[in-house]
């Protein structure tokens, strides 16, 4: 995974500096918070100097944008009016984190014998700069506190996240293999949508790009692939002619992937034998999930670019389903035809042959496993007439059922909401989710809720 790259801009003012007042202590406070993040694993690249006048500011926007960097974190080393900076901060192609803090955690104790004033002021400049930014409809994201007291280091960093998933996801570029799956309005977007609100490109495995790929695609590769498997996964496969035509299909998919550049794939089961391939790769894509890519099922574009989003800055994603209620014990099973993340099995992987009668490309085989157990935050996004609405609720994934599926062979996660079950379920729909959504391991819901915010979805939050 690439580290999030950001710009650092310090904001100061040209007065104080004419005044010969002393910044080096300032300077050296900033030098510490930018090694606090680059060691939480940032890659931070500040301005080449404190910035002051329009002049200066001007230089580092421009600095940023050339760098392409995730987001811009701001930091107020004094008052700095806010008329020097706002004109530049408009232009900035990243999203805005402000970091609002100073170098002292005390000022009422140490008022007596330490001139806090000069060093501990510039909250002040942060809310002259926002009033601007919100006047001029510019959004951002502020993080107030005191950097090395509590947790507003590793917020700024989660806002940083979170700029780095909008960022893949303004940007990403969607394989479609088969188009979407007739009747299934809930995910349906029209590319010209997707494209123009979100920034995302669909791209169509037609027959003509089938069957290149498919003749670039070697039997040594074949066997290379499936010796890669046996190192990862059980098996129970009988039919292994089967088992070599899904993989050829699968690194077909793959190949034009990297030719394309595409970060993000979807797959319809019903009708990708009209674009030429030979057998249903249920195991490429739970490979494309590996990766860290964006997968959905069934042609829905826009969960996996948010899948592929999420997946580049929690690699711990999955693309999944709510299947079944246990009205009882109140958890909601969580599962998918043959698609899955393997990063997040309990057990070894089991690649089995699978009856398949959905189109004339006939039996397959596929990748099966449970989900291990942790928190996770079940992630959907629904495209609704004049806006998004990104859904957000924590839950649990517990260790129970059987290691090969809940159905014998289906990959399972049993999902222990926040709450019981017939209300969830009824939040969940009275807020328009969809069926097909993203689960995340190890995400902090804060930072996915300022994802949303940046991205301008409606965040709603089921507690």
């Amino acid at each position: 995974m690439r580290k999030i790259r950001v710009g650092y801009l310090p904001l100061y003012i040209k007065l104080y500096d004419d005044n010969g007042q002393d910044r080096s202590p300032l300077v050296e406070h900033m030098n510490k918070l930018i090694s606090a993040l680059n060691e939480r694993g940032l890659d931070v690249y500040p301005a080449d100097e404190l910035c002051r006048t329009s002049n200066e500011f001007d230089r580092a926007v421009q600095r940023f944008n050339d760098l392409n960097v995730d987001a811009v974190i701001t930091q107020h080393l004094a008052y700095s009016p806010s008329l020097e900076s706002i004109r530049a901060l408009l232009r900035l192609d990243a999203p805005i984190v402000v970091f609002d803090t100073t170098p002292d955690y005390q000022v009422l104790s140490l008022a007596d014998r330490k001139n806090c004033i000069d060093d501990d002021h510039g909250i002040h400049g942060v809310q002259d700069m926002c009033c601007m930014l919100r006047k001029n409809g510019k959004p951002y994201t502020i993080c107030a506190g005191h950097a090395f007291h509590g947790n507003v280091t590793d917020r700024v960093v989660g806002a940083c996240r979170a700029a780095a998933a909008k960022r893949f996801f303004n940007t990403a570029r969607i394989g479609s293999v088969g188009g979407s799956f007739t009747g299934m309005g809930d995910f349906m977007i029209d590319d010209e949508r997707y494209k123009n609100d979100i920034g995302a490109a669909v791209h169509y495995m037609t027959p003509e790009v089938s069957r290149f790929y498919l003749s670039q695609v070697t039997d040594g590769e074949i066997d290379a692939e499936i010796e890669k498997d046996a190192k990862t996964c059980r098996f129970d496969v009988k039919n292994t002619e089967n088992y070599r035509q899904a993989t050829r299909s699968g690194l077909a998919i793959r190949k034009w992937m990297e030719a394309e550049k595409l970060n993000c794939c979807t797959v319809n089961f019903l009708t990708l034998d009209k674009c030429g391939l030979p057998k249903m790769p249920f195991v490429e894509c739970c490979k494309i999930l590996e990766r860290g890519q964006g997968y959905a099922g069934e042609g829905d574009v826009l969960t996996a670019g948010l899948v592929g989003a999420l997946s580049h800055v929690y690699p711990d994603t999955a693309f999944t389903e709510m299947f079944c209620p246990d009205w009882e014990q109140d958890l909601i099973l969580l599962s998918h035809m043959g698609e899955s993340n393997p990063r997040l099995a309990n057990w070894k992987p089991l690649i089995a042959d699978m009856k398949f009668r959905y189109n004339s490309c006939g039996d397959t085989v596929a990748m099966y496993n449970c989900y291990r157990p942790g928190k996770v935050v079940y992630v959907n996004l629904a495209p609704m007439k004049d806006r998004f609405t990104l859904i957000l609720t924590e839950g649990e994934i517990l260790d129970v059922g059987l290691i090969d599926g809940a159905y014998r062979r289906n990959t399972q996660g049993w999902f222990k909401p926040c709450k019981p079950v017939d209300r969830f379920l009824e939040e969940y729909s009275y807020a328009g989710g969809t069926h097909h959504s993203a689960m995340v391991y190890g995400a902090d819901i804060d930072e996915l809720r300022v994802f949303g915010k940046m991205m301008g979805f409606e965040v709603v939050e089921i507690r």
